[in-house]
């Protein structure tokens, strides 16, 4: 049977661009499809517009430390809409250079929506009508978006997408969540101004890091003015003409000018049309894929957070390359997602790369755990708070470092780096002795001599 493309990509976020680009650097006929801007949710409204965001904020914490150091500085104020349209301006500059990488690659885009149409088959909804065009392969790479239903009333809130759009910031607000992104936004809004309330279920935020990093991070918030209300999930929201109405149950209504849904993400296949081909989504509308990626449908693969694994953009870059090779390059191989690292940009920032203790404990593993906790120098000198936190884990039997977490200044750079020497297989002989870089704060993952604590092997 001959096919319009060798294969054709549902998505033109950064996996997907990975994956076809690398394709047609193989030589293949690829295709690519997007109905929203090129570029995917970290370009455009996730990881990169978020972290612009976050050196606004950290602008102003820098003024204010400045004068400890000696500069007079006038009282600065922050303007919104001035930051947003800096930030359009630079979105559309990524989204230009990701149209123009295509374009260089050979990649044909298509814009607008598609959905599968049996196998080797997509129907692509564009503004003259639909067209239908067929590959040997399929790639879905569609990402996810915001839960807008996880309470009732809440699809009136803003998601992380409205609030990178905001032209004036609220002078209160409710962040509704304890994810990575309910975590960023709530310290960065308290960082520029905004007095921020966080209801969350659990006793700490941040499910499934390590508890060090989640008390940490909860002492942090707390200190920078935001206000933490753990096992309090609203029941119900309820839009009113002055902003939101939040009922806690017992008779407990909130009220707040601005609230911000930060519940989770869903993955984007509702309106795939899966069952076309044989495909059923889960409960959550994630795909199922094996090592190499393939759905349980013949020729359809999943990469990113369609398939709800680990939904960190490098990570649908890494399968998506993976993919291309092992289909196109005749280089089959697979990604190894056991140590990822992650960060999330609070202020301070932390980061993580290996096993929590808990998860630790839970696979019955004999593990050294070594900690640091100090006041880094920037912050002695003028009087500051804030804290550093470390943690190494080490498998007491090999003594290989099974895994790195820190909060504080630099945290997700020095952890990046400490990833090379754990994917390498790096022991804790290997740190101790590394000739330190003094004075930093890195030096002090490679000082620490004496475990706090063991965990017993199961």
């Amino acid at each position: 049977m001959t096919f319009d493309f060798d294969l054709i990509t549902l998505g033109a976020g950064s996996g997907g661009v990975a994956a076809s680009r690398r394709a047609a650097l193989h030589g293949a006929r690829v295709a690519i499809v997007e109905g929203s801007r090129v570029g995917g949710t970290c370009v455009i409204r996730g990881c990169v517009p978020k972290k612009l965001l976050m050196y606004a904020a950290q602008f102003g914490d820098a003024m204010h430390e400045a004068r400890g150091y000696g500069w007079v500085l006038p009282e600065p104020q922050f303007e919104m809409a001035r930051w947003a349209a800096s930030k359009a301006a630079e979105t559309q500059r990524l989204e230009g250079i990701y149209r123009t990488m295509l374009q260089g690659s050979g990649v044909e885009l298509f814009e607008g929506w598609a959905r599968l149409d049996g196998p080797n088959r997509v129907v692509v909804n564009t503004e003259s009508g639909e067209k239908a065009i067929t590959a040997r392969h399929i790639l879905i790479a569609t990402g996810g978006s915001p839960v807008r239903d996880s309470i009732p009333g809440i699809e009136a809130c803003a998601t992380s997408d409205e609030l990178l759009d905001l032209q004036q910031l609220p002078d209160r607000a409710a962040v509704i969540g304890s994810g990575y992104i309910a975590l960023e936004f709530a310290s960065i809004l308290a960082r520029l101004g905004v007095q921020v309330s966080v209801f969350y279920r659990a006793d700490l935020p941040l499910r499934g890091f390590d508890e060090m990093l989640r008390t940490a991070i909860a002492a942090e918030l707390t200190a920078a003015g935001v206000q933490l209300h753990p096992s309090s999930v609203p029941r119900r929201v309820q839009r009113t003409p002055g902003g939101f109405l939040l009922s806690l149950g017992e008779d407990r209504v909130l009220e707040f000018p601005w609230v911000l849904n930060a519940t989770g993400r869903r993955p984007n296949t509702a309106q795939l049309n899966l069952a076309s081909v044989g495909l059923q989504a889960d409960a959550e509308g994630a795909l199922s894929v094996d090592a190499d990626l393939q759905t349980d449908a013949s020729g359809v693969y999943a990469i990113g957070d369609v398939t709800n694994r680990l939904n960190l953009t490098p990570v649908a870059i890494a399968e998506g390359r993976a993919l291309a090779d092992s289909l196109f390059g005749g280089q089959p191989r697979r990604v190894d997602l056991s140590r990822v690292a992650s960060a999330v940009f609070t202020l301070p920032p932390m980061a993580t790369v290996g096993l929590s203790e808990a998860q630790a404990l839970e696979a019955g593993l004999h593990v050294a755990v070594y900690e640091a906790d100090f006041r880094p120098m920037k912050q002695a000198f003028i009087g500051g708070t804030e804290r550093t936190r470390m943690k190494l884990l080490v498998d007491a039997d090999s003594q290989v470092v099974l895994a790195a977490h820190m909060i504080g200044a630099d945290a997700p750079e020095i952890i990046q780096s400490l990833a090379v020497a754990l994917s390498a297989g790096a022991t804790k002989a290997h740190f101790d002795r590394t000739i330190v870089m003094h004075p930093t704060a890195a030096e002090e993952f490679v000082l620490m001599r004496e475990p706090v604590r063991l965990l017993p092997a199961a």
